[in-house]
């Protein structure tokens, strides 16, 4: 790939890349995480996502009113717990919806001419 092949292409994986970790972030809230274990649950399903993205977004998707968190005492230190909250759920099923018709339509698109 040359260098303004890449650079076109690395924008767009960045965009589509930013709207995955968003919903990828919102599923596996159904379930109540602390930032490092929710990091870790990402990982584990192939979503790699630095810290440096994933408290920011936390962070943007609470104000939103999508999530809520809570300071829960811990053993050595408190952590702040995030779930998704009434309306989360709600964009979630949303998002899951088209994100699945989404995937339809890219596959057909994707599947080589004859």
């Amino acid at each position: 790939m040359d260098e303004s092949t890449a650079e076109h292409y690395d924008k767009i994986r960045l965009e589509l890349r930013r709207g995955a970790i968003s919903v990828a972030l919102l599923a596996a809230l159904r379930e109540p995480q602390y930032g490092y274990s929710l990091r870790k649950r990402l990982v584990e399903a192939g979503l790699d996502v630095d810290e440096g993205t994933l408290y920011p977004l936390l962070r943007r998707l609470e104000g939103q009113g999508l999530l809520h968190s809570e300071w829960r005492e811990m053993q050595p230190r408190p952590r702040r717990y995030y779930h998704l909250n009434a309306n989360g759920k709600k964009v979630l099923a949303e998002l899951g919806r088209d994100w699945k018709a989404l995937d339809m339509t890219l596959n057909t698109l994707l599947e080589p001419q004859s």
